[in-house]
C-alpha cells in the first residue's frame, strides 16, 4: 500500500518502466514474420480458386497434383475448404 508521496512516485517509476519492457515485447512480436502455413492472402486465393476449377471441372485431386502446381497436402486442405464451402452454400439455399 501506497502511503506517502516518495512511495507513489518510486511505484510509478516502477510501472513506466516495466510498461516500456512491455511495449518493445509487443513491437517484438508484430515485426516478427508468421511462420507455418499463410493467410487466405491475395495468392493463396489465386491458388485456391485454380485448384476449385479443376476440381469442380472434374479432375481428380491426383490429377491436380501430378500437374506440379500445389503438393497432395494443400490438395486436401484446398479440398476440405472446398466442401466446407459446398456445404454453406447448401445450407443457404434451403
Amino acid at each position: 500500500m501506497i502511503s506517502n508521496l516518495k512511495d507513489a512516485l518510486l511505484r510509478i517509476a516502477e510501472l513506466e518502466e516495466e510498461n516500456a519492457k512491455l511495449k518493445q515485447e509487443l513491437e517484438d512480436y508484430k515485426s516478427r514474420k508468421n511462420a507455418g502455413r499463410q493467410k487466405h492472402d491475395a495468392k493463396w486465393m489465386e491458388s485456391y480458386n485454380d485448384f476449385a476449377i479443376k476440381f469442380a471441372g472434374g479432375m481428380t485431386i491426383m490429377e491436380i497434383v501430378a500437374e506440379g502446381d500445389i503438393s497432395r497436402r494443400t490438395a486436401y486442405r484446398y479440398k476440405a475448404y472446398f466442401d466446407e464451402i459446398r456445404k454453406y452454400e447448401e445450407k443457404k439455399k434451403q
